[in-house]
C-alpha cells in the first residue's frame, strides 16, 4: 500500500509552491529499497536521478532535501567509515561535488544534500546515483530518525540550467518508518474524578524511542489499590495493536486509585495512577493543545495527529497549532473540518486553532484558540503562501492581533518557541489566559513571573508544541529538542468546549512537564475575601461572590495581612521538594523527608539556557570523580536522548555531555563513602570541589551565566517512599501589588508541576 504523506493532503501548505516538474524534461528519480524500516535502525539507501531532455549544464546540480524536524543521522562524506556517510557518482565519470546543510533549503525542507556537477554536462539518459549510508565503504549505515512516520521522503529537487533555481520533481520516493521492540509499558489514568464517575484506563507498549510499538503482547495482571467497578482481574493484550483501552471503569468510594500492570511472575510493568476519587465538585481533565504536523513544519498527517491525541496519549482535551504563514486558506478549511469531526462533548474536546507566529520583534508566538470553527485566520504574514488576496486579513504585530480579535470567541496562549512571546509589548488579558512554560523546547517561567511586576494574572499552560505527531506524548528523541513535551491538567466538571474556555479564562488549571500528578491548592483567610470571576483589570463589571477559601487561578481582593496556603499533592514517584512562592520569592522550600533521613546517595543537577531567544541551548559536558568512594548504583534523570553520553565509567567517575534548554536533567549515585571522600566535579561551566560531609540536604550550586543556568548539588534518602504530600504554610501578604501565590512540585524522576497562581491583592 503507498504510504501516505502529508505533502499529498488537500489543502496542504507546500511552500515549495511549483507543481512537480515535467519528468520527461527535468528528470526522474527511484530509490531503493522501498518499504518499511525500524526507528534509529541503520539501513543503506541507493537514490538514482536520471536526467531529462533538458540535460543537466556544467556547474548544474540536484538536491536532495529532507523535513527540519527529522532527527536521523546528518549526513557526512568525510569519514567513510562514519554513520551516515554518502557518496556519488555520475554514469558519465563527471566530477561531482556533495555539500550537506542542515539548513540549505527553504522551510519545512531545510536539511538538503546539494550535489553539483563540475568540469561536463550530462544528457538525457544519464544518471547520478547517490548511496546514503555506504557500506561498501566501511559505513555502518545511515541512522533513521527515532520516531516513527509513515511516509519518510526523499525529495529531489534539479538545477539543470545552473542558474541557482531548484525545481521540484514529479516523483518523491517515500519510505515508512515503523516502531521497535517493547522497551516499556505505560497505563494511563485521569487524576480527579468524583464517585460513580465513568473514566478510562489506557495502555500501551513503546519501544526505545518511545513510540507506540505494535510488536507487544501478553497477559497481564491488573492489581488496584481501590476497588474499580469493571476492571477486569485479567487482560490480554494482542499482538498488532499499538494501544488498548479499557471503558467504562468508576468507582464507588473516595479514595486513591493506582493500578498495577503485572505480568506472570509478578513483577510490575507499569503503574497507572494516581486516581483521587472525591466527593465534590471538579474533575480534572488532561490536554495538550499546541502542537503541529507534516502540513507545516510537522511530521505525519493533522488527521493522525488527532487520533495520536486520543487513542495512543489518551488524552482529553487537544488542538493543532500550525504556523500561520504556512496555512493556506484550503488547509485551514479542512483543519476545521478535522476538528469538528474529532471533536466530542464529554469525551475527547477538540479547538480550531492556528499558531500567530510573528518574529518576537514584532510580539512573538501566540496560540490562539477558537470555541467554534469557521472563524477568520489572522497571519502575522502570509511569508510562505503563494495567494494574497487576503493580506488584508493579517494581524501583522501582536498588539493588531489582539485588537483584531476582540469581539471573537477565543482564547490566546503566549509561549516559546523558535520565536518567544515579549509580553512587555502587547498583553490583553481579556483573550491572552495563560503562559506556556514548558514544551519540547524547554522550560520557561521566566514567561510567567516577567509578568508579575507588570500586573499581568496569568495561568499556567504546558504543552507539547511538538512536531513528530506524537501529542501528549512527545518525546524529544536524538534531536536538538531537549525536553519531554507537557501537559496541562484543566480542573472542570464540564468536558466541553465551553467548559475548557470557562476553565481556562478562570486559570482553573495546572501543568506539567509530561506526567499526570494530581495537583490541589486552596488559600484560606480569616474572614471573607472578594473573588473575581474575571480579572476586573481588564473586566470592570466582572462578577464576584465572597469566599473565605479559594483555589488555584483565582483573584482575590481581602484586606487580611496574611493567608494560609493548603497543598495536596499525589504524585507518579517519589516528591523531592516543593517550593511554595509569592511571585518570584521562594516562601519556602518543603521536602517530605528530613535532614536525618538522608544517606548515601548523592545527586547532581544541570539546568538553564543561554538566553531567551533561538540558540538557548546551553550544553553540559562535565565529569563528576566521588574520591573515596565505590559507586554501587547509579540512575539517570531527564536523559532523554539515549545517544548522548551520560554513563558510569569507574567505580568512582560519572561522566556527561548533555543539553538544556531551560529544563534540567542529572544523575544519582548511591555510594560507599570513605572517611574522607570528596567531590571533584568538573565541566565546560565551571567546576566544584567539596568534601562530600558538607554536602546535605540544602542545594549546593555553582553558578554558570547564561539564563537561570546553574549546577546543583544535594543528598537524598537512599529511598523516598513520599508519594503523597499534604502541607500549609501562613503566608504574609504584601500590601502593595499583587501577590501570586503557587507552587512548583519536583519528583525524583525529574517531573515538574506548576500550579496557576492565585492573585490576591488589597
Amino acid at each position: 500500500m503507498k504510504n501516505v504523506v502529508a505533502s499529498e493532503l488537500v489543502g496542504a501548505a507546500w511552500p515549495s509552491a511549483q507543481p512537480g516538474s515535467d519528468p520527461v524534461l527535468y528528470g526522474h528519480v527511484s530509490l531503493d529499497p522501498l518499504g518499511a524500516f525500524e526507528a534509529r535502525s541503520l539501513q543503506t539507501f541507493r537514490l538514482v536521478y536520471t536526467v531529462g531532455r533538458y540535460g543537466i549544464d556544467d556547474t548544474g546540480s540536484i538536491r536532495v532535501v529532507f523535513r527540519f524536524m527529522g532527527d536521523w543521522g546528518a549526513l557526512q562524506t568525510g569519514d567513510p567509515k562514519g554513520y551516515n556517510y554518502v557518496t556519488a557518482h555520475a554514469s558519465t565519470k563527471a566530477r561531482l561535488s556533495l555539500n550537506y546543510a542542515n539548513t540549505g533549503h527553504q522551510r519545512p525542507w531545510f536539511k538538503s544534500l546539494t550535489v553539483k556537477l563540475h568540469g561536463g554536462y550530462l544528457r538525457e539518459g544519464d544518471t547520478i546515483t547517490l548511496v546514503f549510508g555506504d557500506t561498501s565503504q566501511g559505513s555502518p549505515g545511515m541512522q533513521m530518525q527515532t520516531f516513527c512516520e509513515p511516509g519518510f521522503e526523499f525529495k529531489v529537487l534539479a538545477d539543470v540550467c545552473a542558474v541557482g533555481h531548484y525545481y521540484p520533481l514529479s516523483e518523491t520516493p517515500n519510505i515508512s518508518i515503523v516502531p521497535g521492540k517493547v522497551n516499556d509499558w505505560k497505563a494511563v489514568l485521569p487524576s480527579l474524578r468524583r464517585p460513580g464517575e465513568v473514566f478510562r484506563m489506557g495502555i500501551k507498549a513503546e519501544d526505545k524511542w518511545g513510540n507506540p510499538t505494535d510488536q507487544a503482547s501478553g497477559r497481564f495482571r491488573l492489581e488496584s489499590s481501590h476497588p474499580v467497578q469493571g476492571l477486569p482481574e485479567t487482560l490480554d493484550y494482542p499482538l498488532g495493536e499499538k494501544s488498548i483501552v479499557l471503558n467504562n471503569l468508576s468507582v464507588e468510594s473516595p479514595g486513591v486509585v493506582r493500578i498495577r500492570v503485572l505480568v506472570e511472575s509478578g513483577d510490575c510493568v507499569a503503574e497507572a495512577g494516581p486516581l483521587l476519587i472525591r466527593d465534590g465538585s471538579g474533575s480534572g481533565y488532561w490536554g495538550d493543545l499546541h502542537g503541529q504536523s507534516g502540513e507545516s513544519i510537522g511530521l505525519t498527517t493533522s488527521r493522525d495527529y488527532f487520533e495520536f491525541a486520543r487513542n495512543r496519549s489518551f488524552l482529553d482535551v487537544t488542538g493543532h497549532q500550525a504556523n500561520d504563514f504556512q496555512v493556506n486558506n484550503a488547509f485551514w478549511k479542512y483543519l476545521n473540518e478535522l476538528t469538528a469531526e474529532y471533536h466530542e462533548d464529554g469525551r475527547f474536546v477538540v479547538f480550531p486553532g492556528y499558531e500567530w507566529s510573528g518574529n518576537t520583534a514584532v510580539g512573538g508566538d501566540r496560540n490562539v484558540f477558537f470555541r467554534t470553527e469557521g472563524r477568520q485566520i489572522r497571519r502575522s504574514s502570509h511569508a510562505l503562501l503563494e495567494d494574497r488576496t487576503d493580506l488584508n486579513t493579517d494581524s501583522s504585530t501582536a498588539a493588531q492581533l489582539f485588537e483584531d480579535l476582540q469581539g471573537e470567541d477565543c482564547v490566546v496562549y503566549a509561549h516559546v518557541g523558535g520565536r518567544y512571546a515579549d509580553i512587555t509589548q502587547a498583553h490583553d488579558p481579556r483573550l491572552e489566559t495563560a503562559m506556556e512554560i514548558h514544551s519540547a523546547w524547554g522550560t520557561f517561567e521566566w514567561m510567567l513571573t516577567d509578568g508579575f511586576p507588570l500586573g499581568h494574572r496569568s495561568g499556567v499552560v504546558c504543552n507539547s508544541d511538538g512536531h513528530k505527531g506524537r501529542p501528549g506524548a512527545s518525546y524529544p528523541g536524538a534531536s536538538t529538542f531537549g525536553a519531554y513535551g507537557g501537559l496541562t491538567c484543566f480542573l472542570t466538571d464540564d468536558l466541553s468546549r465551553d467548559g475548557i474556555f470557562e476553565c481556562l479564562r478562570r486559570r482553573h488549571h495546572y501543568g506539567t512537564t509530561g506526567c499526570r500528578m494530581y495537583m490541589d491548592i486552596a488559600v484560606q483567610f480569616a474572614e471573607d475575601a472578594t473573588v473575581f470571576e474575571r480579572d476586573p483589570n481588564a473586566f470592570p463589571d466582572a462578577k464576584l461572590f465572597s469566599s473565605r477559601e479559594v483555589m488555584m487561578g483565582d483573584i482575590v481582593q481581602t484586606s487580611a495581612s496574611e493567608a494560609t496556603l493548603k497543598l495536596n499533592v499525589l504524585a507518579h514517584a517519589p516528591i523531592e521538594r516543593i517550593e511554595i512562592r509569592n511571585g518570584t520569592e521562594v516562601l519556602e522550600t518543603f521536602r517530605p523527608y528530613a535532614a536525618a533521613d538522608l544517606g548515601q546517595r548523592i545527586r547532581v543537577i544541570w539546568s538553564g539556557a543561554e538566553y531567551r531567544g533561538r540558540g538557548r541551548q546551553s550544553t553540559w559536558t562535565g565529569r563528576a570523580v566521588f574520591k573515596g568512594c565505590r559507586i554501587e548504583r547509579f540512575a539517570k534523570i531527564n536523559a532523554w536522548n539515549h545517544e548522548r553520553r551520560l554513563e558510569r565509567c569507574s567505580r568512582e567517575t560519572v561522566e556527561w555531555d548533555a543539553i538544556t534548554t531551560g529544563n534540567f536533567g542529572g544523575f544519582d549515585v548511591w555510594l560507599t563513602e570513605g572517611e574522607a571522600a570528596e567531590l571533584d566535579l568538573s565541566t565546560n561551566r565551571g567546576a566544584l570541589r567539596k568534601p562530600l560531609s558538607e554536602i546535605g540536604l540544602e542545594d549546593t550550586v555553582l553558578e554558570a551565566g547564561g539564563l537561570e543556568r546553574r549546577l546543583r548539588v544535594f543528598r537524598l534518602p537512599e529511598e523516598n517512599p513520599h508519594r503523597e504530600v499534604q502541607h500549609e504554610i501562613r503566608i504574609p501578604l504584601k500590601s502593595e501589588g499583587d501577590n501570586p501565590l503557587w507552587i512548583c512540585v519536583t519528583t525524583e524522576d525529574g517531573f515538574q508541576a506548576w500550579s496557576s497562581p492565585v492573585f490576591v491583592f488589597s
